[in-house]
């Protein structure tokens, strides 16, 4: 009698299946939902927890971000921005991500953003006034919650686009003239009287003036230059107010060569006050590159009191432009712009500055000059 071979005995398909769907579960995204269900809270709690909002215990926090972590869950934003409206996205327009002062802005105003749930997103226009425009247009684009800008343009035009896209922003640093708009900077006709009066103290009596471009912060230093100086009947001799130039990249490179310029003068100026501080390194270099010596020869000062001064060749003096509280407020006005139910009027908020000395210009080190004939 014939009989046939049974098959070969193989795995019953359905336990693959389970094992299949087991790992089906576990490769699919972690929801609000699902870490709300294993705490036994609302996922209104975890999204409050998440945007760091303050109406929630320490303790709940704490069992929320650990669960959070335990699970690397990563929220959705463009999932979140269509319940809410919001991107929790802010943009950022500065003329120079290497530049001190606005790398110190971005810090600030990022630190803020960040407890409320906020992110940053930085753009850089060189200090060019078309890359500027498309560099807006991206961010735009985006459909960003709202921008912050130190502007490189003369003219309030780069603004027409955006109020026409509804986006609110804020402006840093720079402002237009005669436009209402927000804004956040310092006082920069008083950093040109605080410098030059400082100057005048130390015993300078020929200064010269590294000036900034023809925006609101240049304008208005070597204005307050000018009437310090008119102030003590001080003459400003000629080519002691340098050429105007773009000045906020490449910053130390044109302080050093309009400093050049400068020592070629006769007379030569006794005290420099520089639109910023790399201008004012940049100048220190060609001064002791010459064989003159700072500040017993020419004493000089800068703008924006940079992080690392004290710590330069010679100590540099500056004007103190409070730059981590200028990125904190235009966070703080940039978030209630954002959450506002109705466009409030614009507010400016402008902060005076304070004068810092140091080695570059300081008193014990400069002898009474007579004047050079």
């Amino acid at each position: 009698m014939f009989h046939r071979p049974k098959p070969p005995r193989t795995a019953a398909p359905f336990p693959r299946r389970r094992q299949l769907q087991r790992s089906t579960i576990r490769c699919m995204p972690v929801t609000m939902k699902d870490i709300a269900r294993d705490l036994g809270v609302s996922v209104v709690t975890i999204s409050k927890v998440l945007r760091n909002h303050d109406d929630i215990s320490e303790e709940t926090r704490k069992r929320v971000l650990a669960r959070v972590k335990e699970l690397n869950y990563r929220p959705n934003l463009a999932a979140r921005g269509l319940v809410t409206g919001h991107t929790y996205l802010i943009g950022l327009v500065v003329p120079d991500l290497l530049h001190p002062f606005f790398a110190e802005v971005a810090k600030s105003l990022s630190r803020v953003l960040l407890k409320k749930g906020y992110y940053l997103i930085i753009s850089s226009s060189e200090e060019d006034e078309e890359l500027e425009a498309r560099e807006i247009d991206q961010l735009l684009g985006r459909s960003l919650d709202a921008l912050v800008i130190a502007s490189s343009c003369l003219t309030r035009d780069i603004l027409r686009g955006i109020e026409e896209h509804g986006t609110p922003y804020v402006l840093i640093d720079r402002r237009f003239a005669g436009t209402p708009a927000n804004y956040v900077g310092v006082d920069d006709e008083a950093v040109g009287v605080l410098a030059t009066e400082h100057l005048i103290e130390m015993g300078c009596r020929r200064i010269a003036h590294l000036r900034g471009p023809e925006n609101s912060p240049g304008v208005e230093r070597l204005k307050g230059y000018r009437d310090t100086m008119a102030k003590h009947n001080l003459p400003i001799l000629p080519n002691y107010v340098s050429e105007q130039r773009t000045v906020d990249v490449q910053s130390r490179e044109s302080g050093a060569e309009s400093m050049r310029q400068l020592l070629a003068l006769k007379p030569r100026p006794d005290g420099v006050f520089c639109y910023n501080d790399p201008m004012a390194m940049g100048a220190i270099n060609s001064i002791l590159e010459s064989g003159l010596k700072v500040p017993e020869d020419i004493a000089v000062i800068g703008s924006g009191n940079i992080h690392y001064a004290p710590l330069l060749r010679v100590p540099l003096s500056s004007i103190d432009q409070h730059t981590e509280e200028i990125g904190e407020r235009a966070a703080r006005l940039a978030l209630a712009l954002v959450e506002a139910k109705t466009p409030p009027r614009p507010k400016s908020i402008v902060l005076q500055p304070s004068l810092v000395v140091r080695a570059s210009s300081s008193k014990t080190r400069i002898k009474p000059r007579t004047q050079e004939k």
